[in-house]
């Protein structure tokens, strides 16, 4: 952009030029304002050392202590309940908190999933390989309380109760696509499951395990759907797609955020695994 030459020297004349120059300034867009400024805001901490978590949409925070415990903590902060028995099965793989009056703690190497209440008490333990489904990558609640898992010797998607008994499965995904997809997250959410594969995307079902759509957004990590948002990242960026607008947003990730060793973003919030905590931003 360039700026109007004066016509005349004089005193008044200099001013009016120069009122029009930094009217033409603030007009253009403010580079020296990093977005960090006005993107993420700080909102609190959850001090301690953690090695995994995960958050509902009720903004719960359920988090995996050094001492091998679960410990939920409520959108206020306050503690509403304890799992003392995490390490039964090893290390759980995934925490999935779709439901959160059902919590399910993934242990795939031995392909079992233990079921805890609201308040971490265990109700159940499932073996998928009674059922004969002995590789399992990803799970999640299914909107009526049963566990949808993708079958990766059989490629379908399933759903199982708290039996294990299949009750449903989709078409055997060799007949569907081209490239069968391997996905490391499942998600139900508002009448659709996500599939998501790293390498391909993701893949969207209904209910019935009918093909819907797919969306080619790779290379993102920890992936979530709150609401109609799919939220993803990659080592520098945020990414927001809004399901309804089909509108694709990236965040640059602020220096500030410093290192982190997990990082997931819901309910417009990022929270941020650290050596001394949990830091939890407002996305705005």
């Amino acid at each position: 952009m360039t700026f109007p030459e004066p016509t005349n020297r004089s005193p008044w004349s200099r001013i009016k030029n120069l009122c029009l120059v930094l009217t033409l300034v603030a007009a253009l867009p403010y580079s020296g304002r990093t977005q960090s400024d006005s993107v993420f805001h700080f909102l609190r901490s959850v001090k301690g050392n953690f090695t995994g978590f995960n958050v509902d949409n009720l903004d719960n925070i359920y988090l995996i202590n050094s001492g091998d415990q679960l410990k939920k903590i409520d959108a206020r902060g306050d503690s509403a309940g304890v799992f003392n028995d995490v390490k039964r099965y090893g290390k759980p793989g995934y925490i999935d908190v779709t439901n959160p009056m059902k919590v399910l703690l993934f242990y795939p190497p031995f392909s079992t999933v233990v079921v805890l209440d609201r308040f971490l008490n265990m109700r159940n333990t499932i073996n998928f390989r009674k059922q004969g489904i002995f590789t399992v990558q990803s799970i999640a609640t299914s909107y009526d309380n049963n566990i949808w898992l993708f079958d990766e010797q059989e490629y379908k998607l399933k759903k199982i109760d708290e039996d294990g008994k299949v009750i449903q499965e989709s078409t055997d995904f060799r007949l569907l696509f081209d490239s069968v997809p391997s996905p490391s997250q499942l998600i139900d959410r508002d009448n659709f499951i996500y599939l998501y594969d790293k390498a391909r995307g993701f893949y969207i079902f209904d209910y019935y395990g009918g093909f819907k759509n797919r969306l080619l957004f790779p290379d993102w990590n920890n992936v979530a759907v709150s609401g109609k948002t799919i939220y993803g990242f990659n080592q520098s960026t945020l990414f927001s797609y809004e399901l309804n607008s089909l509108t694709l947003k990236e965040y640059r990730l602020p220096p500030f955020f410093g290192h982190y060793s997990a990082i997931k973003a819901m309910n417009r919030k990022v929270y941020l695994l650290k050596e001394d905590g949990l830091d939890i931003y407002e996305v705005k």
